[in-house]
């Protein structure tokens, strides 16, 4: 059972595009998500297995035992030396963890396995997988989407999207594009033909 192939999906997109959404709406119909930020999030938090090696680099963001995020963000963002030490501590944690989730689904009845990855043409990954998917929606969409989130601004804003590889490259590299520009409804309906796709081509691996 361990070595059973399984069907990997990429989920990726830039910020407030709707990723989150898009991969809540995969798991409701029954497939197995891999969450990169809450394992992030997960490392980052009291007990977490970056807390000390990230405190090594950045002393000043450990709060109560756990990584501040806000804090790290200000010292990272417009940092590109600080943001590459940070990437080669936590990426490999990230890793291990997606092993694990493989080898979990490897177990289960699951022939697929999604993994949301935020950054995965920005880290050079998207190779690694049998179908990228892209959640997209016009800029100005993601623009008022990302403003309305608690302590976004417009520069910060600015500077993340600097960061991200652009989405019309995105959506030129993807295998599906899942449009949130639409009702509710209608993405809906796009992920669960995407997700019959994928479990049709699941079938042939």
């Amino acid at each position: 059972m361990a070595d059973r192939p399984v069907f990997k999906a990429a989920l990726t997109g830039s910020i407030a595009m709707g990723k989150s959404t898009v991969a809540n709406m995969l798991r409701d119909a029954g497939v197995a998500v891999f969450d990169a930020d809450a394992v992030v999030h997960q490392l980052y938090a009291e007990n977490g297995k970056a807390v000390e090696p990230v405190g090594r680099l950045f002393p000043t963001v450990i709060r109560n035992g756990a990584i501040d995020r806000v804090a790290l963000s200000k010292l990272v963002l417009n940092d590109t030396q600080a943001m590459k030490n940070l990437e080669a501590v936590v990426h490999p944690l990230v890793r291990r963890e997606q092993a694990a989730f493989l080898d979990a689904v490897r177990s289960s009845d699951n022939k697929i396995a999604v993994f949301d990855i935020p950054l995965l043409f920005e880290t050079g990954r998207a190779e690694e997988f049998d179908a990228v998917l892209v959640v997209s929606a016009p800029y100005e969409i993601q623009r008022a989407r990302a403003l309305a989130r608690p302590g976004m601004s417009e520069e910060k804003f600015e500077a993340i999207v600097a960061r991200q590889v652009p989405d019309g490259e995105k959506r030129a590299a993807a295998s599906h594009v899942i449009s949130t520009d639409v009702p509710m409804a209608d993405t809906q309906a796009q992920v669960l033909a995407i997700v019959g796709e994928l479990q049709s081509l699941a079938g042939d691996i």
